[in-house]
């Protein structure tokens, strides 16, 4: 992939952490955007929202967070956490100058953005949240727990589209052969016996992946978020990490929200669809 840097920085506990840096087309005109992943993703998931971002005037730092991608693995498995992550996110803006910043986060990016939303308000100017909220969905929680951590028997990259496809195909029902293996390059990296899944598997079994199905300080940070800041949710239409009930939840508590459902999607719309890029541009209008 071409069109952006690539940046480290050195966390104050010695990890080295990775991130893509698209620069703004023409300049900077408007306030930067950082990515943030999923829990078991890394930054390649922004490679096609991330351009077209950058298109617009808006420089865009994708990270890859502890223990995923490029990032270096924590040899203690207890840091796999997102207060640690909201402090590496934190971190790394200070070292790049970014004193503000559109936090977009799909899944647990979002979660890092509410720890973010308490403990350095002022750092975020607008928020998305792609398929997240204070409130998950057991069944989601339960599909991703039955795989997060678990090395798969792959031996080529067509192994590799098959356990995407089996894992994911529930998310995106419409994928064809060419798709999955896109997603495999992704989702995997090359070793010497074969790809292998590109994130720590202790993530799986640190205290960080114990997500709670509802969480009050959750809940406090949303309508904080949403009552300072433009924040927009979006939510694929068959998502099991983000149902409609807790989506209806949300518009309850935080009426500011903007909402965006993206058809015939699970957990987690892409943000390449053509309804979250529209979404996403109609959105970002507002913010400087």
């Amino acid at each position: 992939m071409t069109g952006f840097s690539e940046r480290r920085w050195t966390t104050p506990d010695g990890l080295s952490l990775y991130a893509r840096d698209y620069p703004a087309k023409g300049g900077e005109k408007h306030l930067p955007v950082l990515c943030l992943h999923g829990f078991t993703r890394n930054s390649a998931d922004f490679e096609d929202l991330a351009p077209v971002l950058a298109e617009s005037g808006r420089r865009v730092i994708v990270m890859d967070v502890r223990g995923r991608g490029k990032s270096d693995w924590d040899p203690a498995p207890k840091h796999y956490h997102p207060k640690f992550y909201a402090q590496d996110v934190i971190g790394f803006l200070g070292a790049l100058g970014i004193p503000k910043a559109v936090f977009l986060g799909t899944s647990m990016g979002g979660l890092i953005t509410f720890v973010v939303a308490l403990l350095r308000p002022k750092l975020i100017w607008a928020a998305i949240l792609n398929d997240v909220g204070p409130a998950v969905d057991p069944a989601g929680i339960a599909r991703i727990q039955s795989y997060a951590g678990k090395a798969p028997v792959v031996r080529t990259w067509e192994d590799a589209a098959d356990y995407c496809r089996i894992i994911y195909e529930s998310a995106w029902p419409f994928y064809g052969p060419a798709d999955w293996q896109h997603l495999a390059r992704r989702t995997f990296r090359d070793s010497p016996g074969g790809p292998v899944l590109d994130y720590d598997p202790a993530i799986a079994s640190a205290p960080g992946a114990k997500t709670k199905t509802s969480s009050l300080l959750a809940w406090f940070a949303l309508r904080r978020l949403a009552k300072r800041v433009p924040t927009l949710v979006i939510r694929g239409e068959n998502s099991d990490i983000l149902s409609a009930a807790i989506a209806e939840r949300m518009r309850r508590k935080a009426p500011a929200l903007d909402f965006a459902v993206i058809p015939g999607v699970g957990h987690a719309p892409t943000l390449a669809e053509p309804e979250s890029l529209s979404a996403i541009h109609s959105f970002l209008v507002r913010v400087p």
